[in-house]
């Protein structure tokens, strides 16, 4: 006779995607805060093109016009500070913890 005894289960599960909403020339929010292996959506609402550049790395969209979107998963603890690189005034930043 065989036994199959079930001590606990824990089921993995990914962390839910993020949305930023780039709106009147800012990224909204201005600031995430999430976990490793999460994706972070960008979307622009805005009739003119903007990119999401990160300042630390060489990772840049292309420039997105109205309704494009962008994402990047982030896998390392950190804070991945961004501009828009045709309006560089906008800035935001993720929190990865």
């Amino acid at each position: 006779m065989l036994a199959l005894v079930v001590v606990g289960y824990a089921a993995w599960a990914a962390p839910a995607p993020v949305t930023v909403e780039i709106k009147d020339f800012k990224f909204t929010p201005g600031s995430v805060a999430v976990t490793p292996g999460t994706t972070v959506t960008w979307h622009n609402g805005d009739e003119s093109p903007h990119t999401v550049t990160f300042t630390d790395s060489g990772v840049s969209s292309a420039g997105l016009e109205r309704d494009d979107r962008f994402s990047y998963t982030f896998t390392k603890p950190g804070t991945y500070h961004y501009v828009c690189k045709i309006h560089p005034t906008m800035r935001a930043d993720v929190v990865v913890r």
